[in-house]
């Protein structure tokens, strides 16, 4: 059944460049998405989300609503309603294919049907289908997911928009996939599914939108409560906060809401619930890196990777060349560094080319200076620079290797990218920056996780500067590393994540893993691993029952689904055996999938004969887009014959063919655009403290060093176990390599016995009277090198 698409009123068609009026209505009717509402319930660091979409047909004729929306990446759609006209259906969840062949039987009988299915990780599309006129549709889903915690900041996404993404490939002829602007292509055969219609600028929102959740600590104090691009009404609840977004705000942009909890309370705590049959249980692990323990430096070898695509424009571009500025300004004499700003082209500074540069003075200043004269420009080709990244990041296991991505993440063809690359990320740290207010964040996230990293979001300029001082902690080594979960029953072949990344400062790991039944009473878990000074780390965690409404089935099914995904993306199993996986993990938990889909039937015949007119909802263009053409998607990828902006709207045939067109990278911007925000000047390195000539001929200043070593001194005083003896002890260690490497090697010979012996107490017994005579030795070098005897034949005091 192919459904015919609706006649466009050619009054309401609009020039790209021009400015569009009128009212939000075609010849058939208004828009069928009337109301959003998202209503959330946080409990310590999880939430329970509600969603509502409203369609009303308010044509002369049946209609199919198509809508492609995000949500939380992180997120188990588990629910799934229909409610028209007084009439209650629950959705239900198969393997996609036959979910389809109900939903399209359904709607050729004439019965009202919808269905839900994942394209990519929180990008969802969803048709109800046989609106007849007058019909009011309330589409209900539910999802639950953990909540992100570093540094004691919580931070709660929510997205409202599908932006535009970069779609590389040849288009394919043929029936098309879906009934986006973007032409379906070899390297991303569903772009028609990604790539929903937007709305001119200049119409007023045709989505009344209703957010509204609810903050409770769980126990622990919530302050700081602050909505970063929305403003919000806040009142006291029930020992939490209660919060909704003001009236008449658009869904061009994620709601961020970010909130401190606790404070010195957090710890490594587990939990269990069983299952709803009793046949198994679910346990999840969340892992607080140990008090004290931090980064043993070793030399580091960092690819930035900027991206300067044509999404990438106004402040997000400004932001971008901030951030790479400040990546590079961390590192040190002994690190290596290279920077590829990329679009459809790659390119370096000229004067330290597409290779590993030392991090000097000099080196550092002219990618400093490159990256302030960057602008925008083309399409989001990531495949070059991560492949030019890796190779250049290949095979040196004495050094830390790290790539950091700078980019909105506006792709369409993740699945591509993380087959092609990520079997030459698992040694390689990679961490994501992503900056937009619409980012592609499940896309990030997974990008990171192949390589153990993390994923940072900047959704303005103000956040910029408290996210770098994270990036800057996480580009350090680990705080633990080798982490490893065991518990009596534990299952843990299905650990989530698989791969278990390191801990780093100020990040908590959460772990799911499946029961074997159900633990006994008093059961425990134990986790290992090693510090950064390399001792072994261990510790038992007490397993206690969840609260009621935890949902842990539905978490843990999520995140092991997610795990699958990304091997059948990148190819490392049999396909066909991982898709059998995750449907079976789809249906047994009633999570949704890539693999499976929701539908709903209404057994009621109400169109008879079928055959409805397929409306595809448009979207806002996000918040902060210069212009309001698809500067992500090449224009090659556009469908011939069919209209890319009309009026409002965009409504297509939905399995129209897409021949060849020459392609168009980029235009220039409409008159009266506003010009990009001028580069910051470069930043000038600190000039080198002052220097003197050492005993051994070398101009080399031992001032900062023995500084360097005083606050070491400081931090051994202060520490009281093991643990809180990793981070000096760690430091004392890169302390003495620094000093050989600059050639001070009298301090070097006197501070080596010091070191060895510490290192070799971590271990010990007696481990705090050891620290106590290594302190006092330590404590007399500094003193000792400060204040050297005089000279022969000067007196003292001299220089005074």
């Amino acid at each position: 059944m192919i459904p015919t698409a609706l006649t466009i009123d050619p009054t309401l068609t609009q020039p790209l460049d021009e400015p569009a009026f009128g009212r939000l209505e075609t010849s058939q009717g208004r828009l069928p998405l009337a109301a959003l509402s998202v209503n959330a319930r946080i409990s310590g660091l999880q939430v329970a989300t509600e969603i509502q979409q409203t369609f009303v047909n308010n044509t002369g004729a049946a209609i199919e609503a198509t809508y492609i929306f995000p949500l939380p990446d992180r997120a188990a759609v588990y629910a799934f309603r229909m409610q028209v006209q007084g009439r209650i259906v629950d959705g239900v969840i198969d393997e996609r294919g036959r979910a389809r062949e109900v939903y399209e039987q359904a709607i050729a009988a004439g019965q009202r049907a919808a269905i839900a299915e994942e394209d990519r990780p929180g990008v969802f599309t969803l048709r109800v289908g046989n609106l007849v006129p007058g019909d009011h549709a309330v589409i209900t889903l539910r999802t639950v997911g953990p909540l992100p915690i570093e540094d004691g900041e919580v931070t709660w996404a929510f997205p409202l928009v599908v932006a535009p993404r970069y779609i590389p490939g040849a288009p394919l002829g043929g029936e098309q996939a879906g009934t986006g602007l973007a032409a379906d292509t070899d390297r991303v055969p569903d772009a028609s599914r990604i790539s929903p219609p937007v709305l001119l600028p200049g119409f007023a929102s045709p989505v009344r939108l209703a957010l509204a959740v609810t903050v409770d600590g769980a126990g622990l104090p919530v302050s700081n409560l602050r909505a970063s691009l929305h403003e919000v009404f806040a009142a006291p609840e029930a020992g939490g906060w209660r919060l909704e977004l003001r009236p008449g705000e658009r869904l061009d942009r994620d709601f961020i809401l970010r909130w401190t909890l606790g404070d010195a309370a957090l710890h490594s705590a587990a939990v269990w619930a069983p299952d709803a049959d009793g046949e198994g249980a679910t346990a999840v692990l969340t892992i607080v890196p140990p008090v004290g323990a931090a980064a043993q430096g070793r030399p580091r070898d960092v690819v930035l990777v900027l991206d300067r695509s044509g999404s990438m424009g106004g402040w997000k571009m400004v932001a971008a060349r901030r951030a790479a500025a400040r990546i590079i300004d961390t590192l040190g004499a002994r690190d290596r560094f290279a920077v590829l700003a990329f679009d459809n082209t790659v390119e370096s500074p000229p004067s330290l080319g597409a290779q590993l540069a030392t991090a000097s003075d000099r080196n550092r200043f002219r990618a400093v200076e490159y990256l302030a004269g960057l602008q925008e420009r083309g399409g989001t080709d990531l495949t070059r620079p991560l492949a030019l990244a890796t190779r250049m990041l290949a095979g040196d296991d004495d050094r830390d290797r790290v790539l950091v991505l700078v980019t909105d993440g506006q792709v369409g063809n993740e699945d591509e990218i993380l087959r092609d690359h990520g079997p030459r990320l698992g040694d390689i740290r990679v961490f994501t920056l992503g900056i937009d207010k619409a980012v592609n964040a499940g896309f990030l996230r997974r990008l990171a996780a192949l390589g153990g990293g993390a994923c940072e979001l900047v959704e303005s300029e103000e956040r910029l500067d408290e996210v770098m001082a994270k990036i800057h902690r996480r580009i350090a080594t680990p705080v633990l590393v080798e982490v490893s979960v065991a518990g009596d029953g534990l299952d843990l072949a299905t650990q989530a994540p698989h791969r278990l990344p390191a801990v780093f400062a100020g990040a908590p790991l959460v772990v799911h893993a499946r029961w074997h039944g159900q633990p006994r009473p008093g059961a425990t878990l134990e986790l290992r691993g090693r510090l950064p000074a390399g001792t072994e780390y261990h510790q038992r965690v007490r397993l206690d029952p969840a609260p009621p409404a935890a949902a842990l089935a539905q978490s843990w099914a999520r995140a092991h689904i997610r795990d699958l995904e990304d091997q059948y993306a990148a190819r490392t199993a049999d396909p066909s055996r991982l898709e059998q996986a995750i449907v079976a993990v789809s249906r047994r938990h009633q999570v949704l999938s890539r693999f499976t889909a929701f539908v709903a039937v209404d057994r009621e015949v109400v169109n008879p004969g079928g055959n409805p007119r397929t409306v595809t909802q448009p979207v806002e263009r996000p918040a902060g887009w210069s212009q309001p053409r698809f500067d992500a998607m090449p224009m090659e990828h556009a469908r011939r014959g069919e209209p890319k902006l009309v009026g409002a709207i965009s409504m297509s045939s939905k399995r129209s063919a897409a021949p060849p067109r020459s392609a168009t990278l980029s235009a220039p911007p409409p008159p009266g655009a506003r010009a990009p925000a001028p580069a910051s000047p470069p930043r000038s390195p600190s000039p080198p403290p002052p220097r003197q000539e050492s005993p051994e001929g070398a101009t080399v200043s031992a001032i900062p060093y023995l500084a360097r070593l005083g606050a070491i001194v400081r931090d051994l005083e202060r520490a009281v176990d093991t643990a809180a003896a990793q981070l000096p002890i760690a430091r004392l260690i890169e302390l003495l390599e620094d000093l050989r490497t600059v050639g001070l090697d009298a301090l070097a010979t006197a501070l080596a016995p010091l070191v060895d012996r510490l290192r070799g107490s971590l271990g010990a017994d007696d481990l705090l009277a050891l620290l106590k005579e290594a302190v006092a030795a330590l404590r007399k070098l500094v003193e000792d090198k400060r204040s050297p005897p005089p000279p022969p034949g000067k007196r003292k005091d001299f220089w005074r």
